[in-house]
C-alpha cells in the first residue's frame, strides 16, 4: 500500500490506504469508529449478520500495525458499538487485543456510542489524546485547530471510467483532519452533508480509500446559506 504523505500542523503525518493516520514523530498509529461488537449487537435485534466483525476488523488493526510497528495505538471513539460491547467479545477476540496491547501503548478514547471504559480490557481510556500540536477526540469542537476525530465515517464519491464509485475517506484542512471509519460494519455519511459541510467552510481535501492507494480530490466550501444554517457541532 502507499500512504500519502500530509504536512498538518508543522508535522508529518501518513495517510494510509487502510484508514489509519500515522505519525511518524509520536511513532502513533491511529484508528477511528472500530464498532467492535456490532455484528452481536444487531443480532440481538433479530437482524441476521455474519457475527465476524470483531474478528476482521482487529485482524485489520493487527496488520496495519504490524506494517509500521507504532508504540501507540490509539482508537479515536467508538471502539465499542454498545457499552457492553466489550464484554461480548470472543475469548480470540481478547487474546487480539492483548496482544496489540503487548506491541504498543493502546489508548481508548471515548465517544457517544462507548463512553465508559471497555471492560476488562487492557489499555489506557481518555476524553481525549494531546500530544505536540494534535488532540486526538471523538467528536470536533468549534474552533479547535490541530484535531484529529472521528464520529461522522466520512465517505465520498468519484467518478471513474467503470462508473461512479463511493467509498470512505479522509477529509482535511489546516485545522482538523476527520478520520474514515474502521470497522468492518460501519455505513458512512457523505462529505457534502451539512454536518461536515459545516466543519470545512472553506473547503477540504479528500482523500479516498482504494485498494492500495488514495486519490487525493480537492472539497470546495458549502454555499454560505447552508453553512449558516448549519453551525459547527459543539
Amino acid at each position: 500500500m502507499t500512504a500519502v504523505k500530509l504536512r498538518f500542523q508543522h508535522e508529518h503525518i501518513l495517510l494510509d490506504p487502510s484508514g489509519a493516520l500515522i505519525w511518524p514523530r509520536m511513532s502513533l498509529m491511529a484508528v477511528a469508529d472500530l464498532h467492535l461488537e456490532k455484528g452481536s449487537a444487531c443480532a440481538r435485534r433479530g437482524h441476521l449478520v455474519p457475527p465476524w466483525d470483531s474478528q476482521t476488523t482487529l485482524a485489520r488493526v493487527g496488520c496495519v500495525a504490524a506494517q509500521y510497528r507504532p508504540q501507540i495505538i490509539l482508537a479515536a471513539g467508538d471502539s465499542f458499538h454498545d457499552r457492553d460491547a466489550a464484554a461480548r467479545l470472543a475469548p480470540e477476540d481478547r487474546a487480539g487485543l492483548a496482544a496489540l496491547a503487548n506491541s504498543a501503548r493502546l489508548i481508548w478514547v471515548s465517544g457517544n456510542h462507548d463512553p465508559e471504559p471497555p471492560y476488562n480490557l487492557p489499555g489506557q481510556c481518555v476524553a481525549e489524546f494531546a500530544a505536540g500540536p494534535f488532540t486526538f477526540r471523538h467528536q470536533s469542537q468549534a474552533g479547535a485547530q490541530g484535531e484529529i476525530f472521528g464520529h461522522f465515517h466520512p465517505k465520498a464519491r468519484i467518478a471513474t471510467r467503470a462508473g461512479e464509485i463511493t467509498r470512505p475517506c479522509f477529509l482535511a484542512d489546516p485545522a482538523r483532519i476527520m478520520l474514515p471509519s474502521f470497522g468492518a460494519y460501519t455505513g458512512g455519511l457523505d462529505i457534502r452533508n451539512p454536518a461536515i459541510a459545516a466543519l470545512y467552510p472553506g473547503g477540504a481535501e479528500a482523500f479516498l480509500l482504494g485498494r492500495t492507494q488514495l486519490f487525493r480530490f480537492a472539497v470546495p466550501p458549502p454555499p454560505a446559506e447552508q453553512a449558516a444554517a448549519h453551525p459547527k457541532p459543539q
